[in-house]
């Protein structure tokens, strides 16, 4: 969903620029494409992927530039990432805001200045979080130059298959949200072209993202005929190398092996063993190009939205089960076992067994024991007189006894069952009155994960209706698929700050495909919010309806739904 409806944040405040209006969004690192978070250049002048183009050589040299140079007094530079093609790339700081940003930097006479300016603009009005955000895009001094986001956390795909090919659920949502991101770029109008493992990343929460959109293009001079078709054939190679840990083409790039020479594109699964069927098929599609083919003879995918589609029919792969490690076997001290005070014993040695003390054979002993034995049989004998009394007086107790029993395991029946918790089957996001309908839909199953420190959350929103949503709608929401209709009690909804919201229910086995589909059965507010219905409530699906969200600490509003709990 674009932004462009919404408050714009002056992000450029140096004298003599002209500041640049974007949205502050989700921080990257962002470095020229082709190189990766340590500075080691690609030198590979295209991509291996074919993905058309042309590179023109740059007649300017890059600017003379050094660590600890500033620039507009604001953006002190660190470290240069990458020089290349007349441009350099740096790590720097933003000493106003106190972070590290990324720059890019052209002599403003390089043959790609305009080009890169021209792009990044158009990059920062997307404002679309699943991008690394453009701060600023400045042409001053004989200098041309773009801030980025930075993201010390986030790691590169390229340094992620280094170790190994991803699981399936890590694959699936690579291009699940790889492929919806690059679908709203497109509907807007922006192409990246240079879509390769360094360009993706994933957070420290588990979110894709990716840099370099439009600018990453115009700083190499890469152009497109087909720029949908190449974007998706660059998903489909991330997907086949994030499957396979190999390259879909004959020559090796990224760190990656390359294919065999002569055998052409063969399928993921045909690839390394364990390779799940639909991604797999998935790929295909999605690289069908110069005579490959997709297995079972699907239509190939040309656009990133014909390939979210084409994700959105598969089944859902679900996380898979966490491995729970056994806790050491308690072990107990030579106290607690019994043998406090003795020497341990010897395997394979026979071990003496304790003689018992001797019998007390003198006078006093034989007084002794008469004595005990005497104190015991007294002891007994006033015991048994005292219980013959207590019941002779007490003549009908054992009926009163019983009766009482009788009453008190009535009592027990009549109490509440404990609530008992109800399994969610499913979950999608729900966006009626939005522009395309969904709202992050590669996180929604975060509402159910029982993991804390992960969630699923909306767009963003700002200015002075960001917590009724921009006035654009009147909420987002969640729907709950309980499997089959059953009686339910009560719903938990844990949030990232306090947030409004309402809990909505469906009659019948049916889910709904309005919103007038839902009734309201129970509304909260707060960071943890218990629903429960005033009457008894029988349904299989359920809406989780946010209603007003909280302002986040980056100065944006956001709704996050952290878990959900359902009891019957």
């Amino acid at each position: 969903m674009a932004d462009r409806s919404r408050a714009a944040v002056d992000v450029a405040d140096n004298s003599g620029d002209k500041p640049l209006t974007a949205g502050a969004e989700q921080a990257d690192q962002s470095t020229a494409d082709g190189v990766d978070q340590t500075g080691e250049r690609d030198t590979e002048s295209t991509e291996a992927q074919g993905s058309g183009g042309s590179e023109s050589p740059a007649k300017a040299s890059p600017p003379e530039l050094h660590s600890g140079h500033k620039l507009a007094r604001r953006y002190r530079l660190e470290e240069c990432v990458t020089r290349l093609d007349g441009f350099s790339s740096w790590r720097a700081v933003d000493e106003k805001l106190r972070r590290a940003v990324g720059v890019h930097i052209l002599p403003a006479d390089h043959t790609r200045a305009r080009s890169v300016l021209a792009a990044a603009r158009s990059s920062a009005l997307l404002g679309d979080p699943r991008f690394v955000q453009v701060l600023d895009a400045v042409d001053e001094n004989d200098l041309v130059y773009v801030v980025h986001e930075w993201l010390p956390d986030a790691t590169e795909l390229t340094a992620l298959l280094a170790a190994g090919p991803l699981e399936s659920h890590d694959a699936y949502q690579l291009v699940s949200q790889i492929a919806s991101a690059m679908a709203a770029a497109h509907r807007e109008g922006l192409a990246h072209l240079r879509l390769n493992p360094n360009a993706v990343l994933r957070t420290s929460s588990g979110q894709w993202r990716i840099r370099g959109l439009a600018v990453n293009a115009a700083l190499r001079g890469a152009s497109s005929d087909t720029p949908q078709r190449t974007d998706t054939e660059a998903i489909g190679a991330l997907l086949y190398a994030a499957l396979t840990q190999r390259w879909p083409y004959e020559n090796d790039a990224y760190g990656l092996s390359g294919l065999p020479k002569d055998v052409g594109l063969i399928a993921p699964d045909q690839v390394r063993a364990g390779v799940h069927r639909g991604l797999s098929e998935l790929a295909m599609r999605a690289l069908a190009n110069d005579g490959a083919t997709a297995s079972r003879h699907e239509a190939a995918c040309t656009t990133p939205e014909e390939l979210v589609k084409a994700v959105g029919e598969m089944p859902r792969i679900r996380p898979p089960e966490p491995v729970f490690t056994a806790p050491p076997e308690y072990q107990r001290t030579t106290y607690q076992q019994g043998t406090y005070g003795r020497p341990a014993p010897h395997p394979g040695a026979t071990q003496p067994v304790p003689a018992p003390p001797p019998p007390l054979q003198s006078g006093t002993g034989r007084v002794l024991k008469w004595a005990v034995s005497a104190l015991l049989i007294a002891a007994l004998g006033l015991g048994s007189w005292q219980l013959a009394d207590a019941l002779m007086e007490r003549g009908g107790g054992k009926s009163d006894d019983t009766n009482k029993t009788q009453t008190t395991d009535g009592g027990d029946k009549n109490k509440p069952k404990p609530p008992r918790p109800i399994a969610i089957q499913d979950a999608s996001d729900f966006d009626p009155f939005g522009g395309d309908r969904s709202e992050k839909p590669g996180d929604i199953y975060k509402v159910y994960d029982s993991d804390p420190g992960t969630y699923w959350q909306t767009d963003r929103y700002m200015g002075e209706w960001g917590a009724k949503f921009g006035n654009l709608k009147s909420g987002v929401g969640v729907i709950l698929d309980l499997g089959k209709v059953q009686q339910v009690g009560n719903v938990t909804v844990t949030f990232e700050g306090s947030t409004a919201v309402d809990l909505r229910a469906a009659s019948g086995d049916a889910e709904p495909q309005s919103f007038d589909g839902f009734t309201k059965v129970a509304d909260g507010t707060g960071p943890t919010v218990q629903l429960k219905p005033g009457k008894e409530l029988e349904a299989r699906y359920l809406l989780v309806w946010l209603t007003e969200i909280p302002l986040q600490s980056n100065g944006e509003y956001r709704g996050r739904v952290v878990d959900i709990k359902v009891t019957g």
